[in-house]
């Protein structure tokens, strides 16, 4: 009898069982997202860190249908018993606002060995018309490991190219793509170009930087005239009309001195309302510009290796403090290798930049409000104030250091959401097992 086998149907039972594994294994690590908040709740007695910089060493903060409706002094506050329907005791805990993770792709990629599961990046120098938000993946295994160290929103952002395309900003618990979104279309990314390349005997000019610069600049000469008025519909132009009157954000890639001075002219010369720095390594030595201009900062990652020759040893980790000092509005970011995974690392970021001089309260705003306010939703997140979205978590510790944080709660919009994940389920499953020897 002949034993033959079809190569064609080797390779498709292959991918047969591929998928099939793949998909057994991400249906074990989703949760239901949780249902719409049906009864008020009242925190009592917890170390409470508004984001604003303030903080209530014994507070209550009450809630009701999403929104805070109470925050004061536990001691000084008087309710009657009736006012909430239920009542949480966190003496002893920390309440902070939900940390936002901001450029990161986060729900756009899974595996980065597998492409099939990364969907962050399109071919092509100039897609500002493509929107992450399309993309972006609530079934992730990642987002629940996320969240369970604070992290509740974030702004899944493209990547690639000289403008990578249109980032929103999403809450982390949802059904869909469309639950998820807070703003859909939340900001263009542009990549600036490098002035100088890296070789064996130091750095040398990029001999087409003037070109790239130009072409930038010919680009959005172009949308300028195509939103004063068109006959045809171009998607690229169209999505860059949003950035020209002021209601969307352009974030620009950018670290060295001479990026970001060129990048900050590159905003005024064309009257851009609202503009910020993504990375912005150098951006200690221009505070100045960054603070007359409103520009924000979005910090690289702190722990990381100084970029520059010339740098301190310590320089990420005190890049915090210095933009602080200057009253240059920054937050904190983690983009690089393995970000998605590596995004439930950000809190300790900012505890790192504690330990390097930056107070307490404003690493917390650097996780909070003032990325909310480079967001555009500091209207309904990023501080724990009366009117606003009820998305905070409790933690039993210190949340900006590893050792201690242990969230306890977890609400988005007033909905207490799981904190369980695929880690967490592995760590009860095998303490059950070797806990009977």
């Amino acid at each position: 009898m002949e034993t033959y086998t079809n190569s064609k149907t080797l390779t498709m039972k292959t991918i047969i069982n591929f998928i099939c594994i793949f998909a057994a294994a991400v249906a074990t690590a989703q949760y239901a997202p949780a249902p719409k908040q049906s009864k008020s709740i009242l925190i009592l007695h917890a170390t409470t860190h508004l984001g604003t910089g303030e903080v209530i060493e014994n507070a209550a903060v009450g809630f009701k249908n999403g929104k805070i409706e109470l925050v004061g002094d536990a001691r000084t506050i008087k309710l009657s018993a009736q006012a909430y329907d239920q009542t949480i005791d966190a003496a002893g805990q920390h309440l902070y606002p939900g940390f936002i993770a901001p450029a990161i792709h986060l729900g756009l990629i899974e595996m980065e060995a597998v492409r099939a599961t990364s969907d962050y990046m399109e071919v092509g120098e100039i897609n500002p018309h493509i929107r992450s938000l399309i993309a972006f993946n609530t079934e992730s295994e990642i987002i629940p490991t996320v969240r369970s160290n604070g992290i509740l929103i974030a702004q899944p952002t493209p990547q690639g190219g000289a403008i990578s395309g249109t980032s929103c900003v999403v809450q982390l618990d949802a059904w869909n793509w469309e639950d998820a979104a807070i703003r859909s279309e939340d900001g263009v990314h542009l990549h600036w170009p490098q002035p100088y390349h890296r070789s064996a005997g130091g750095l040398e000019n990029n001999p087409q930087y003037a070109d790239e610069k130009k072409s930038l600049q010919n680009f959005l000469d172009k949308a300028k005239a195509y939103a004063s008025g068109h006959n045809e519909t171009d998607p690229r132009l169209e999505a860059m009309i949003p950035v020209i009157n002021g209601t969307s954000n352009l974030y620009i890639h950018a670290n060295s001195e001479r990026q970001i001075i060129e990048a900050v002219q590159f905003k005024k010369s064309n009257h851009i309302a609202h503009m910020h720095i993504v990375g912005g390594n150098d951006a200690a030595y221009v505070t100045q510009l960054l603070k007359d201009e409103n520009v924000g900062v979005m910090i690289p990652r702190v722990h990381r290796l100084p970029q520059n020759a010339g740098d301190e040893i310590d320089a990420p980790f005190t890049l915090a403090q210095q933009l602080h000092a200057a009253g240059v509005l920054f937050c904190f970011q983690n983009s690089g290798d393995m970000e998605a995974m590596n995004s439930r690392n950000l809190p300790f970021l900012a505890g790192t930049a504690v330990a390097f001089g930056l107070p307490y309260e404003e690493a917390v705003k650097g996780l909070t409000l003032n990325t909310a306010k480079m967001l555009q939703i500091d209207q309904q997140y990023g501080s724990i104030e009366v009117g606003k979205s009820a998305t905070f978590f409790l933690s039993s510790g210190d949340a900006l250091d590893m050792r201690t944080n242990q969230l306890s709660h977890a609400f988005i919009d007033g909905r207490e959401i799981t904190l369980r994940n695929r880690q967490s389920d592995l760590y009860e499953k095998y303490q059950k097992k070797y806990s009977e020897k």
